[in-house]
């Protein structure tokens, strides 16, 4: 994965230098999203997003599983060792990331072709994602519960919509420690 508009490692500083959002109000937004569905809902209106252009998982015996968006929870997938897929990179790495021209960033497209359902008139063919923010979900003890992620689709980077910001970056990393103490973060049993 090259640097180009990709925060990671060192990157995360310069967004802790930026605004701090308050984690009390994102809280606030988050707690009554007691399921996957209801948290990425309440995610899509944080940071101004369709609900298919964010993305749940939570890691269990080595993969990675979407809890959302619900039609890739039975799709398969994602082994933490795959070197394709950032979700895997974000967990391995306990890392933010943060690209801006994610079509020039080699990753695993399959989930992409995923048909997304309808949402108030919405056209139904799968977008291209062109913008992608990506952030571990940790608990106390450091260890990874899974990933949260944020994009903007498209058909074309144009109509993907705005630059992820690194006060976005920031938010999404405190979304993510806030993330951490849902119960369906948990590996189930």
């Amino acid at each position: 994965m090259g640097q180009d508009n990709r925060t990671s490692g060192q990157g995360a500083s310069a967004a802790a230098a930026t605004t701090a959002p308050d984690r009390r109000a994102l809280e606030n937004q988050l707690e009554h999203a007691g399921t996957p569905e209801q948290c990425c809902a309440a995610l899509s209106k944080i940071f101004s997003v369709r609900s298919n252009e964010i993305a749940l998982l939570r890691l269990e015996n080595g993969l990675l599983h979407f809890l959302f968006p619900t039609e890739l929870t039975t799709a398969g997938s994602i082994p933490i060792s795959s070197s394709s897929a950032v979700a895997s990179h974000t967990a391995v790495t306990r890392k933010v990331e943060l690209f801006n021209n994610f079509t020039k960033v080699k990753h695993a497209s399959i989930f992409e072709s995923i048909k997304p359902a309808a949402e108030s008139g919405e056209e139904l063919r799968p977008a291209t994602i062109h913008k992608l923010m990506s952030a571990p979900v940790l608990d106390k003890a450091d260890n990874v519960l899974g990933v949260v992620q944020v994009c903007h689709k498209g058909f074309d980077l144009a109509s993907a919509g705005p630059d992820f910001t690194l006060d976005d970056l920031q938010k999404l990393e405190l979304t993510a420690k806030v993330l951490a103490q849902a119960g369906f973060m948990r590996p189930s049993r």
